[in-house]
């Protein structure tokens, strides 16, 4: 089991028109809010699109999650995948739009958008009522893609539609024979982040914000012990 390959899920796009009603249902049963669906697929990928935003439009699911047609690749210039992923977009967009339902676009580590800005010359080309970020403070603080949390708000204003919140901070690695020393990066709990999280949370608030914060925390720990600590910090954090 990988939270980032082998899955155990049996939720997929070709069922997701029969079991969208159960999600909400169960979600009902506990008390729980629908935020979006977070699914894994590339805007290029269409009989997927349609299927899951036609599932989000009948049960009320207001957004879910799309990426680009390809990760990144030093080998590629950044430029060919930024238009690359517009015009995926473009296509994805105009199945979504008629259903009103929206796609969000993830900052995320090895794709278009590391970082506030780089996700900003994807989603400035559209209407940020139906595409817009998940703010992801997790994989900003994970090596790649770190920028001030307030510039990277600012510039995005209503496009940020969703946020992760995770810890991450840098760890001395190697020293390499030319001489340069290497880091590693690695997940922690919230408090002892390299961001800010109060800080981040207070900007948040300032600025308006007033949707769901999902915590991500994929270290191999008690779910209850990792959950219960960041939630807890966020909270005392919000006051």
């Amino acid at each position: 089991f990988s939270p980032w390959g082998n899955v155990k899920n049996d939720l997929s796009p070709a069922n997701i028109g029969q079991r969208a009603g159960e999600l909400v249902q169960v979600s009902a049963e506990y008390g729980l809010g629908i935020a979006g669906l977070a699914t894994n697929m590339a805007a290029d990928e269409l009989d997927d699109v349609r299927s899951v935003a036609e599932a989000c439009a009948e049960h009320g699911i207001p957004c879910f999650r799309l990426g680009a047609p390809r990760r990144y690749r030093a080998e590629e210039n950044y430029r060919q995948l930024i238009d690359d992923t517009i015009k995926s977009f473009e296509k994805a967009l105009e199945i979504t739009r008629p259903l009103k339902v929206k796609c969000i676009l993830e900052i995320h580590r090895g794709t278009v958008a590391c970082s506030a800005s780089q996700a900003y010359l994807v989603v400035k080309n559209f209407d940020p009522d139906y595409l817009g970020v998940i703010f992801d403070i997790a994989n900003m603080s994970l090596g790649e893609g770190y920028e001030p949390v307030t510039m990277g708000l600012d510039l995005l204003g209503p496009y940020v539609a969703h946020v992760h919140a995770g810890g991450g901070r840098p760890v001395e690695g190697e020293r390499r024979e030319d001489g340069q020393l290497t880091w590693k990066w690695e997940t922690c709990d919230l408090a002892d982040s390299m961001i800010d999280v109060p800080h981040f949370l207070a900007a948040l608030r300032a600025r308006g914000y007033n949707r769901f914060v999902s915590i991500e925390d994929f270290r191999p720990q008690p779910v209850e012990d990792k959950l219960g600590r960041q939630l807890g910090f966020l909270r005392a954090a919000l006051g």
